[in-house]
Formats: structure tokens, C-alpha cells, sequence
């Protein structure tokens, strides 16, 4: 078994305490990563995937994963209003200060997708290349809607095989090849202990967040922000059952950067779970391709 991740508490702009976990070793390694999880995911999605960069015998990788304000190890935010987009990218920008990270290969599922576009216009010279897991410059409203009326509504399981049994209840129709021990170790990265209860692994008052997010109205799209990573190679991956990036938006962006990587895994919604041997061969393919900017 590969050994633990080291683990890093960094602050925030305005003081937060920010945890962030790297795996490998760094003077070996030949290319960065780091891995940015989704709206109320933590580095703990990103497991898998990190141990098996970290350990590539050929093209070994120093990866390290960033829990946003409010979620995983990080310290939560006594004010919603503080978890945008904005403030996050500020987050990540003093992760990567405090930690050195100069240049990487950026992994982001979903949210993460658009911090990594957002670096992009504020320090491009960061990137080496970029993997964005079912996020794109559009988002449907049909994904956007299911995620608006989950997020902070979550029952409170008694057990992680109740757990299991919720997000079952939630997501089988989009990941229907699950089995039950897949869906006890997805409970085991959503919910935590605390108090002697079960709870997710993120601050409710996400949710009051996305409040202000009116879904009747065209939401505003991210083509500058895409357009921003020319000059980087870029891989897309789309969830076959993805509700929230399209196979259409996915054509743009090819239309857009015909030599983008791309990849569809099948019977998946939103996000893939980049657990598999074949995806991860895939992205670690695309990572030996990018250049070496350690």
C-alpha cells in the first residue's frame, strides 16, 4: 500500500484555515498535479487517482488536492456569503503560494473545472495543462436545477450503509453499474463523524449560496475563460448520463480546440468518478504528454 498523503493546513486570504493533501515525492517527480473537486466534494474523491500518479513507475507525479472553505479538512465560513467562486479562486491561488506550486497539470471536476478556466485568466503562466471532469463554458439547466434542490438537503443517515442507501436513492439512475460496496465507499467520502452523528462532508450553508442563483434566467457561459487555455493542451471528460455538460457543448469546445483530448465514460452521470483503470490510465496518458514543469 502506497503511504498516506502528507497533509497541509494553509491560510486563506482573510485567515480561514485551508487543508490541502499532496501524494508522492516531489523531488522525483516528474510532472505536478493538482486535483480541484467538485461544489461539495473533497480531496478524498481524488484518491484513487492520486496514488496511482503518485506511484506511475514510468512518469511519477507529485499530486496535491484542495479542500475549498467549507468542505473536507477545511476550516467552514461563519458567512455563506463567502463561498463564491471569487473568494475560492483567491483560496487556491494562497494554496498554491504557500505550498510553491509554480506550474501543474490542473484536474478539476466540475467546480473545480471552472477555477482551473478562471486561473487561467488571472495566472495563466500555472498551468501546464488541464483536465476538466463534466464542466464545460455551458451548463444545462436540468443538472443545474437537481444539484440547487440537493445540496444542504441531504437526510442524515444513522449508518454509512444508510448513507449508501441515500445516495443510491439520489444517483443510481446516472450511475447505474454501482455495486453496493461502490456505493458504501462513496458514503464514506460524503459524510463524516461528528458529534457522534453522520454528516456531510460540507457546510450547509452551501446551499444558502446558491440561492441567488436564478435558474429561470440564461445563465451566463464561459467561453472567454476556456478560450483562455490555447495556449495549454486540455482533456475533456464527459459522463455518458451527464445532466450538466452536454455531448452538443462538448462538440463546441472541440469546434472551438480541435486537438482537445476527450473521453466519455459510459453508464456515469455527473461527475465521473476517475476511479477506474482504464480513466485513470487515460488521464495519467494525457498528464506524460503535457510538458514537464515541476
Amino acid at each position: 500500500m502506497s503511504p498516506a498523503p502528507e497533509r497541509f493546513f494553509v491560510s486563506a486570504p482573510d485567515g480561514l484555515k485551508l487543508h490541502a493533501c499532496a501524494y508522492g515525492n516531489r523531488n522525483e517527480a516528474r510532472q505536478m498535479v493538482v486535483c480541484l473537486p467538485g461544489l461539495t466534494r473533497s480531496t478524498a474523491d481524488f484518491e484513487p487517482l492520486a496514488r496511482a500518479l503518485a506511484g506511475d513507475p514510468k512518469h511519477p507525479c507529485y499530486v496535491v488536492a484542495v479542500d475549498y472553505r467549507g468542505r473536507g479538512e477545511s476550516e467552514y465560513d461563519s458567512n455563506a456569503a463567502n463561498y463564491t467562486i471569487a473568494v475560492e479562486l483567491a483560496d487556491l491561488i494562497a494554496v498554491l503560494t504557500a505550498l510553491s506550486v509554480e506550474r501543474a497539470v490542473f484536474v478539476g471536476t466540475s467546480r473545480g473545472g471552472i477555477l482551473a478556466m478562471l486561473l487561467a485568466t488571472v495566472r495563466p503562466a500555472a498551468l501546464v495543462g488541464v483536465v476538466l471532469n463534466d464542466i464545460g463554458p455551458e451548463l444545462d439547466i436540468k443538472g443545474l436545477f437537481r444539484i440547487k434542490n440537493y445540496v444542504g438537503r441531504l437526510p442524515q443517515p444513522k449508518s454509512m450503509d444508510e448513507g449508501a442507501d441515500i445516495l443510491r436513492q439520489l444517483f443510481a439512475a446516472q450511475f447505474p453499474r454501482l455495486g453496493s460496496d461502490d456505493w458504501l465507499a462513496f458514503a464514506r467520502r460524503t459524510f463524516k463523524e461528528q458529534d457522534g452523528l453522520l454528516k456531510p462532508r460540507y457546510d450547509h450553508k452551501i446551499a444558502e449560496a446558491l440561492k441567488s442563483i436564478d435558474l429561470e434566467r440564461p445563465q451566463p457561459t464561459l467561453w472567454n475563460e476556456f478560450d483562455a487555455l490555447a495556449s495549454v493542451p486540455v482533456m475533456v471528460i464527459r459522463g455518458g448520463n451527464s445532466d450538466l455538460l452536454s455531448a452538443a457543448t462538448v462538440e463546441a469546445m472541440r469546434a472551438r480546440r480541435p486537438d482537445i483530448t476527450t473521453l466519455e465514460v459510459p453508464e456515469q452521470g455527473h461527475a465521473p468518478l476517475l476511479a477506474e483503470s482504464d480513466v485513470i490510465g487515460r488521464i495519467a496518458a494525457f498528464i506524460a504528454g503535457c510538458q514537464r514543469r515541476v
